[in-house]
């Protein structure tokens, strides 16, 4: 191990005994404290800052950062998500709007391009903390009658459940880092092209028809990515040497080409998408 891996792990210690919002001693002090240089210090510190434990600033310190939410990667609502944590979810529906398919979301949705479909926008907190930007497709002609007042403090499973008889039974994620253009900023609460999380899921109901296309935005600051791993098995049953987790997937996602979406890594800032 490292001089600076070694600080860095000493330093984690000390932060993790520290309450949030507590103040790190100066870096001149901690270098006399670990026997280090201030420059291996910094570093040490530059890599925490960096990594969300610590928050530095400018005139007044270092300071302890909220952990981060563990965001598992299976198929639950942000509103059941959050009250296993111990968080108050809440939603406060920012648009509500009915559009024409297009190309893009007829192919994700699975209907005629010349469908309507219902967009809704709306922001994700917990415990009054916005957490995560979201924009919903889903059909019209599933959710006759949605309004805005329908996603206020809700999660939108149970709605579907339990006004439209739709059970949520399964849905395909992907995830990628990305950074917030102006209005994600804005509606978020953080400087323009903080770093995120692009979450974009599709999911499908009992009687198998696909249900909703959501894309969201997750503050990078505030969420971290669980996996479980499995082995993964060959035919013969035997283990195949490798662990089975969330997929990686290089080029342009699902579907995208057809509507002029940048590839990943290539995203463009701006407006979001309509």
């Amino acid at each position: 191990m490292s001089k600076q891996e070694e600080t860095r792990d000493r330093v984690l210690d000390l932060v993790e005994s520290l309450a949030v919002g507590q103040p790190i001693p100066a870096e001149r002090q901690l270098a006399v404290d670990l026997g280090v240089s201030r420059l291996t210090v910094r570093a040490a510190l530059d890599e925490l800052v960096r990594d969300g434990y610590l928050d530095r600033r400018h005139g007044s310190g270092t300071y302890v950062t909220e952990p981060k939410i563990a965001q598992p990667l299976t198929l639950t609502s942000f509103s059941d998500d959050m009250r296993r944590r111990g968080m108050a979810p809440a939603s406060r529906t920012l648009e509500l709007t009915t559009t024409l398919a297009g190309a893009r979301l007829a192919h994700r949705l699975e209907v005629s391009p010349e469908a309507r479909l219902v967009r809704v926008k709306r922001l994700r907190l917990a415990d009054s903390r916005p957490m995560a930007m979201e924009v919903l497709h889903v059909p019209e002609v599933l959710v006759p009658g949605l309004t805005r007042s329908d996603f206020e403090d809700r999660s939108f499973y149970e709605l579907l459940r339990d006004r439209y008889g739709i059970i949520i039974a399964s849905g395909t994620q992907s995830i990628e880092p990305t950074v917030t253009n102006e209005e994600e900023s804005e509606v978020l609460g953080v400087p323009l092209h903080t770093p995120a999380f692009l979450f974009e899921r599709t999911t499908v109901s009992e009687s198998g028809r696909i249900v909703e296309f959501v894309r969201s935005i997750y503050r990078g600051d505030r969420y971290r990515l669980v996996a479980d791993l499995v082995p993964q098995r060959s035919r013969n049953g035997r283990s195949a040497g490798a662990l089975r987790g969330p997929s990686v997937v290089a080029g342009e996602r699902d579907g995208d080409h057809q509507d002029g979406a940048p590839a990943p890594h290539s995203r463009k800032r701006g407006k979001s998408p309509k």
